[in-house]
């Protein structure tokens, strides 16, 4: 994988092969950071369910302040430190545990753009939602990318509304903000 633009424009990331998992492919990213461009300078960002941590990367390449990385596969974790050791940035925002622990720990954090890619077969981006709405984890201005394979599990509460869709193949982007 490749970083598409920004200050590591062209590096090279490491992925890695756990069943299951499925890399967002550039084309996609590229779209979607377009989608997002003018929300990502500056921003402090979220990547629940990270994997390699293409998204969060990608924000920082873009001029993020800072982004959390979240995976609970302990090979997922290892890839993020070495992607961000690899690319010169810190790995203390990295984090290996349950997505609902960490949205916890992170909980005091107002975060402007979170990155939600869960399994498609799981209803985390429901109960991923539920959460960062009801402890405040959404900053007023933020914005909820979530990555899926059905708008149907896209489910979210009335004080948020759908801003740009996008349908890539089997993927489907959804961009969520606050009413």
């Amino acid at each position: 994988m490749k970083v598409i633009s920004g200050k590591y424009k062209g590096r090279n990331i490491e992925g890695f092969s756990i069943n299951g998992t499925r890399p967002t492919m550039d084309r996609v990213k590229e779209s979607l950071f377009a989608m997002i461009q003018d929300k990502v300078l500056d921003s402090v960002c979220l990547d629940l369910f990270s994997g390699s941590g293409n998204l969060g990367i990608e924000a920082l390449s873009e001029g993020a302040k800072s982004v959390y990385f979240v995976d609970k596969n302990r090979k997922a974790y290892q890839t993020i430190c070495r992607n961000l050791e690899m690319l010169g940035e810190k790995v203390d925002n990295v984090f290996c545990c349950d997505y609902m622990k960490a949205l916890s720990l992170l909980s005091s954090i107002s975060f402007d753009i979170i990155f939600l890619d869960p399994p498609y077969q799981s209803d985390c981006i429901k109960k991923s939602i539920d959460y960062i709405i009801s402890n405040h984890l959404l900053s007023s201005s933020g914005i909820i990318v979530c990555e899926s394979d059905s708008i149907d599990k896209v489910i979210f509460p009335s004080s948020l509304e759908i801003v740009k869709m996008k349908k890539y193949g089997d993927k489907l982007v959804a961009i969520l903000r606050y009413v």
